[in-house]
């Protein structure tokens, strides 16, 4: 583990398949990872041995992540933090060819900030899961409420629905997922088996249903592509027969999902050992294939269907949220709080 903040209570162990790294390097990319478990977020490239790179930086429960094109924005506790990288292209730090800076940190108060994107226009749309809405950042507020699903009666700080995913299309954002359509506190805790929804944002209307735990809608090569958590089944929707067509199983809870060409990236937990992840047909698809649950990152070829490379997490990490691809990233790392190198870097816009 490079430049840890602060020493691992139990060790971390990352593995790959035989080929992940050279998928890596023949892809040109890296990987970014949150996980809300012990606050970290995670950078996967290559040095400049052709081995795996792994840095990490501590924000308290980080979860949602999307890049931006010059950096990302990363979602935590109570607060949007906007990084920038500060190195020109062509040019590296210490063998890092990206250093990305906690640039600017937007305080929403904990709502429970869930997926993100970028819109066409440049503007960051967060779901906010404690309000049950999509949201705007504001520079004078918590947050700007920016829709919210036809059935939610109010805004109220309840958890209602668990609405949790986001899918941008030409844009604009085009399908949310929620846990149930329940409009009252904590209401979509009864419904997690067969109460899961894709809403169209523009219509405002629920086009799939009788998912179980829905996460991270996205739309990819004409597709909208999603993960059925609750089953462990990644497939696509169609949203015109309200058909969900699995397309593989994946041995774990999945949250995070990230495409690059004709790759998915999905993100893995072990699931909880308590009433949200009990009785959900994930456990008996396991035992079905005899198989336990992973924590770590699946590659999918879409042409086939196949998990074609994976890179597993053991030990103090056992749940991912989010998880992107960093094309043309090889070794990325971002500075953090918890040492004193940030109050050390300075960058200078060009002058006018």
């Amino acid at each position: 583990m490079e430049n840890s903040e602060t020493p691992a209570q139990n060790p971390l162990e990352i593995t790959t398949s035989r080929q992940m790294i050279a998928w890596m390097a023949e892809q040109q990319l890296s990987i970014a990872l949150t996980t809300y478990q012990i606050g970290k977020l995670f950078f996967i490239g290559l040095n400049a041995g052709n081995d795996l790179s792994v840095f990490e930086r501590s924000f308290n429960r980080c979860m949602g992540l999307c890049t931006t094109n010059n950096g990302l924005y990363l979602s935590s506790l109570y607060q949007i933090w906007r990084f920038e990288n500060l190195l020109e292209p062509g040019r590296n730090q210490d063998g890092f060819d990206r250093v990305y800076l906690p640039q600017v940190g937007y305080t929403t108060g904990d709502v429970d900030a869930h997926d993100m994107a970028v819109d066409g226009a440049g503007r960051l749309i967060f779901v906010n899961t404690l309000f049950s809405c999509l949201a705007g950042l504001s520079e004078t507020h918590s947050f700007k409420p920016l829709w919210k699903p036809g059935f939610i009666s109010r805004l109220a700080a309840e958890d209602r629905c668990h609405l949790n995913g986001l899918a941008l299309k030409d844009g604009r954002a085009a399908y949310v997922t929620a846990v149930s359509r329940s409009d009252v506190a904590d209401g979509w805790r009864d419904h997690r088996a067969h109460g899961g929804i894709v809403i169209d944002v523009e219509q405002n209307e629920i086009v799939v249903s009788g998912l179980s735990m829905p996460h991270s809608p996205r739309w990819h090569q004409g597709r909208l592509w999603l993960l059925d958590s609750g089953s462990g089944h990644f497939g696509y929707a169609d949203v015109n027969t309200g058909r969900f067509e699995p397309v593989c199983f994946c041995p774990g809870y999945m949250r995070g999902l990230n495409f690059h060409g004709n790759f998915a990236l999905v993100g893995l937990s072990k699931p909880r050992h308590n009433k949200t992840f009990c009785g959900l047909a994930l456990e008996s698809n396991l035992k079905a294939r005899n198989a336990e649950p992973r924590c770590g990152v699946q590659v999918i070829d879409l042409r086939t269907g196949d998990a074609v490379h994976w890179l597993r997490m053991e030990g103090v990490v056992e749940e991912l949220y989010d998880v992107v691809a960093l094309p043309q990233v090889r070794r990325p790392m971002a500075l953090g709080f918890k040492t004193d190198e940030i109050r050390r870097v300075i960058s200078l816009e060009a002058e006018i």
